[in-house]
């Protein structure tokens, strides 16, 4: 694999952004970065970090891996452009929520941490997410389907309320308040075993090495941690945060061997 200098690739970003019509000023203010710093990286003189590349890319509609390819050309890309356009549906993973299997996730965490003290909401929802986005890292499917948006104490799971709210009535769970540290905790006790037969065995190991990893920290231990990996890191406040940016993640964070 032949590496890539600063100056190729900021060859490319120039052709690519000329090819879409836009002005360094437009790009600029489309990434919100100075068009000084566009000139900079288009010369080749600044290193683009991966937050950077990542809005770059977005905007100039080409991924990552495209742009820094060892067999990128403008034409060859707007010719594969063309042909995926055409295949959209087929090659984009949206993720969509498997209700059933979601409930049974959250019934097997409650379950395996039962008696851990430490188990509020926040901790809850950074297991969800650790679950969900290391499976997509390592597989490329979705485990619960489930989208997280980015919001200031990390990766939230969407809809989850609904899912607590239906779970609840069901009597499947009890929402208790407790007091831990002094600090009011949302805890919830599953009162029906998980059904494992909607897991499988890869499914099921990704979710164990996930609560082996994390279940012992403190809700500000695994907020600060979250908000270190590549996914939460590259989103926006408010914003979903995107499954494909598992990609991109570095160690401790990355659960893939590339190599």
């Amino acid at each position: 694999m032949t590496e890539l200098t600063q100056k190729d690739i900021g060859y490319r970003i120039s052709e690519l952004r000329k090819s879409k019509g836009y002005s360094q000023e437009e790009l600029a203010n489309l990434t919100e970065l100075s068009r000084t710093i566009i000139t900079q990286i288009e010369l080749g003189n600044r290193k683009l970090n991966v937050l950077e590349l990542r809005k770059i890319s977005n905007f100039l509609t080409i991924s990552i891996d495209t742009l820094l390819s060892d067999n990128y050309t403008l034409n060859s890309f707007l010719e594969d452009k063309i042909e995926k356009d055409i295949n959209i549906s087929e090659r984009i993973s949206i993720p969509k929520l498997q209700i059933p299997k979601f409930k049974n996730i959250l019934l097997y965490i409650l379950e395996k941490c039962a008696g851990k003290s430490n188990i509020g909401e926040t901790l809850l929802y950074k297991l969800l997410y650790f679950s969900d986005f290391n499976y997509y890292e390592l597989y490329e499917e979705h485990l619960s389907g489930a989208t997280y948006k980015k919001l200031p104490f990390g990766p939230v799971p969407q809809k989850l309320d609904k899912v607590i709210a239906n779970m609840i009535q069901d009597k499947q769970l009890q929402r208790v308040k407790t007091l831990y540290h002094n600090y009011t905790q949302t805890r919830y006790l599953p009162l029906e075993k998980p059904d494992l037969s909607t897991f499988s065995a890869r499914e099921k190991s990704v979710i164990d090495k996930v609560i082996n990893q994390y279940s012992d920290w403190s809700a500000s231990a695994i907020s600060d941690y979250s908000h270190k990996d590549i996914p939460w890191l590259a989103s926006d406040e408010g914003e979903i945060i995107d499954y494909e940016l598992a990609f991109y993640r570095e160690p401790p964070f990355s659960v893939r061997n590339y190599d």
